[in-house]
């Protein structure tokens, strides 16, 4: 039998020819098979007993068995009788022999007009090579679907971030650990749900379109019905909802779904994203830390085998209790500022000095928060809690009733990036009316990201919420993490992309 080590380059029209050219010789070759009765496009199903990933795991007990496998052409050694292509599907690649005596002299000549980027079927037996690579050898070949442009140099691969993202058809295609970071994607999210079903929360799904985006601060879309002829906005949380089922007897409800916020583009930061809201009756902010530390360090064993994940150059290590940290404490070790021996006037004159820009509306708890995020943010790299958030960048979170300026609330922080947002939530109608009209000044001096007055949740609160701790987890953000990911962009498949002339 031939060997199986060519160190060939795909055909030599993929290498000199121009894309368009190259498109204009797959259509030919696409009007042949027409001509010839042999459409690949007629074609409706196919035969696909193993994957390449199974083969390869399972060669002890499959060689010599007859399989059916599919999948897309993505090298090819031409060996004159005897050719070698890699053949790629969703779990991996497995070699293909495939020899003129086997499948016949017609269908091999056939065969060698196929292209790289081809979709086929091999129907044949598994095998090890004289080189010790497990194959599949070939008893019958079948093209099931043409592909009329050429995919991007293999062995460079595709590299431009601006086209990965754009047409991430491609980038999966020619990426196999692209692949992997969105199979590893569902497979988080899987275990966030077997985890919190196991816990009796119950899953739900609440509005998209609003009358009023509420629940966190940002900008919300706009959009219009023509029906109603109202205008509407996305929803930029699910809070709000979640806690009219509290009310309404549910107890412990959780959510994974998109939320929308019209905001910048970054690293960090996409329009829309997803977020794991729950809530849950009867506990408060120190139940959700729990609650947290639990499904992170879960999840990551689950997806990964480990309590632990490299990001970067650094060991982020989920075995050990989280720290935490009053946002205050956070404060004081990083920058040296005591707030607790602050008051306004003296928060002030700090910020001033320390060159903090702040605006003239805003209070002690405002500029406490402005340091945190000059001087601490960066600093949160293994995972820590910062707790007891000021009054007034929490408006739905419960006052500490013994520091009433202060909330019970927490931001989970690894890696320096904001993971998780959580609070005792506020369930007196009469304070979250207060800080509903806090709210509203602050958006009628021009704060676009302040709340509005929801006088329908304020009527649900009347009725009686329980005392009750919520928490909302950036899935993309996880994600991130635990695919040691650096850009949002790489755990999105179809991040949000300013258009090309050519898209509008």
């Amino acid at each position: 039998m031939a060997d199986d080590i060519i160190n060939g380059a795909p055909p030599v029209e993929e290498e000199e020819k121009d894309t368009n050219a190259l498109r204009t010789i797959r259509l030919e070759k696409l009007e042949a098979l027409r001509a010839a009765g042999r459409d690949p496009f007629l074609i409706t199903t196919a035969e696909q007993t193993a994957h390449a990933a199974e083969i390869v795991e399972n060669f002890e007990t499959m060689e010599n068995t007859d399989v059916s496998v599919c999948g897309r052409i993505m090298t090819w050694r031409d060996m004159g009788k005897a050719n070698f292509i890699d053949l790629h599907d969703r779990t991996g690649r497995i070699q293909i022999y495939v020899k003129i005596d086997d499948i016949g002299e017609e269908n091999f000549e056939e065969f060698k007009k196929w292209d790289i980027g081809d979709i086929v079927e091999v129907k044949g037996f598994v095998f090890r090579t004289r080189r010790g690579e497990i194959s599949v050898h070939a008893k019958a070949v079948r093209l099931l679907s043409k592909s009329l442009l050429p995919l991007p140099e293999k062995f460079h691969g595709l590299k431009d971030t601006d086209i990965r993202y754009r047409q991430r058809y491609v980038d999966l295609i020619i990426n196999p650990e692209v692949k992997q970071s969105f199979i590893k994607r569902s497979h988080i999210i899987r275990e966030i749900r077997n985890h919190l079903d196991a816990q009796d929360f119950i899953e739900v799904e609440t509005p998209m379109l609003v009358h009023n985006a509420g629940g966190a601060a940002a900008r919300p879309f706009i959009t219009h019905h023509n029906s109603l002829d109202e205008d509407l906005f996305l929803r930029i949380s699910l809070e709000l909802y979640h806690k009219r089922l509290i009310v309404g007897g549910l107890e412990r409800v959780y959510e994974i779904g998109r939320v929308f916020r019209n905001e910048g583009l970054s690293v960090r930061h996409n329009p829309e994203f997803t977020l794991l809201e729950l809530y849950q009756a009867y506990t408060d902010y120190h139940g959700m830390m729990d609650l947290v530390e639990d499904l992170i360090r879960t999840v990551a064993v689950k997806v990964l085998g480990e309590p632990s994940v490299v990001f970067g150059d650094v060991k982020i290590d989920f075995s050990q209790p989280f720290a935490r940290l009053t946002m205050v404490e956070a404060v004081k070790k990083y920058s040296g500022a005591d707030f607790d021996a602050l008051d306004l006037e003296a928060a002030r004159a700090l910020a001033k000095e320390r060159e903090i820009e702040f605006l003239p509306h805003h209070k002690k708890g405002d500029i406490l928060n402005l340091f945190f995020e000059e001087y601490v943010e960066e600093q949160l790299v293994q995972p820590v809690f910062i707790m007891d958030h000021p009054v007034e960048i929490s408006p739905l979170a419960k006052r500490k009733p013994d520091k009433p300026d202060y909330t019970e609330r927490f931001e989970l922080f690894i890696t320096g990036r904001e993971l998780a947002n959580a609070f005792s939530e506020l369930n007196d109608p009469i304070d979250q009316r207060g800080r509903f009209e806090a709210q509203e000044a602050l958006r009628a001096a021009g704060d676009e990201e302040a709340n509005t007055t929801d006088e329908d949740f304020l009527t649900a609160l009347e009725y009686g919420m329980p005392p009750t701790g919520g928490i909302g987890i950036g899935i993309d953000r996880l994600t991130m993490l635990l695919t040691d990911s650096h850009s949002i962009r790489d755990v999105l498949l179809f991040p949000t992309m300013k258009s090309l002339p050519g898209d509008k």
